[in-house]
């Protein structure tokens, strides 16, 4: 009788640590893979070379900063999620969502029908314009003057769409770069004559470089920036809602006139 109770007793000692087992197991699951209290933790990819949107405040450490990175921290705190932030090539951000390597991307993001057979997109929460841009010394002032120049642009971009359209009526050479910067690189190297960019992160190069110029066309409206999701996203209709709040209430203006000086 003796022998049977000590047996029983370590049964139940068993079957309690392994409920004790399980339970931790079970406490330590995330849809995201990474837990932080009772936030759950989203991997948001960026291109972070286009500022004012997105970029890296070296002055200050490798801290990320910008339009899209205020944006993404308050529609964080409104749906109670962590953010993280990964740097990657913008040509690399749309197949890492396809990949489900990331749960989001906010990167100056144009949305367009060819994007969306791809991703899901947000409402579009800015919507900017291309700029012609070229060295002050070597100056493009008019689309004429891009006959037989060779025209840079970033891999990937809503740019190198447009590139495309216009070498239909301008016989120009297209070479695509992964980063704005190396685009400028290249310009005063002499391997491309000219690039077209978004006229606001333009006009933030030609702020720190005096050599650069351009001109906007005028004609030409964007689709306008939003967020991307992976196809079926559980959170595009949540992250759409809070960034309907953001409108409603002013604080994507905010933005605007912090990062791109709106009136």
């Amino acid at each position: 009788m003796r022998k049977l109770k000590v047996f029983l007793t370590s049964i139940l000692i068993i079957g309690l640590l392994a409920a004790c087992g399980t339970s931790a197991d079970e406490s330590n699951e995330s849809t995201s893979g990474s837990k932080d209290g009772e936030k759950k933790v989203l991997k948001m990819a960026t291109s972070a070379d286009y500022p004012p949107f997105e970029y890296v405040d070296t002055a200050n450490g490798n801290e990320f900063i910008g339009f899209d990175i205020d944006l993404v921290k308050a529609l964080a705190e409104k749906t109670g999620y962590e953010i993280k932030i990964q740097d990657m090539d913008f040509n690399s951000l749309i197949p890492a969502l396809q990949a489900n390597q990331v749960d989001l991307v906010l990167s100056g993001m144009s949305k367009n029908p060819d994007r969306e057979k791809n991703v899901d997109f947000s409402d579009v929460y800015f919507t900017a314009k291309h700029m012609i841009v070229s060295l002050k010394d070597n100056e493009i002032k008019s689309l004429d003057e891009l006959e037989g120049k060779t025209l840079g642009v970033q891999l990937g971009s809503v740019q190198e769409e447009k590139a495309n359209e216009l070498a239909e009526q301008y016989d120009i050479k297209i070479e695509n770069r992964n980063k704005i910067s190396d685009l400028v690189q290249e310009m005063k190297s002499g391997r491309i004559d000219v690039a077209i960019i978004e006229d606001l992160v333009a006009e933030e190069y030609f702020e720190k470089d005096k050599d650069l110029t351009g001109f906007t066309l005028e004609e030409e409206a964007e689709e306008g920036y939003a967020i991307a999701f992976p196809k079926g996203s559980d959170i595009t209709e949540e992250f759409n809602k809070a960034l309907g709040e953001m409108k409603e209430a002013g604080e994507i203006d905010e933005l605007v006139k912090k990062w791109l000086g709106g009136e």
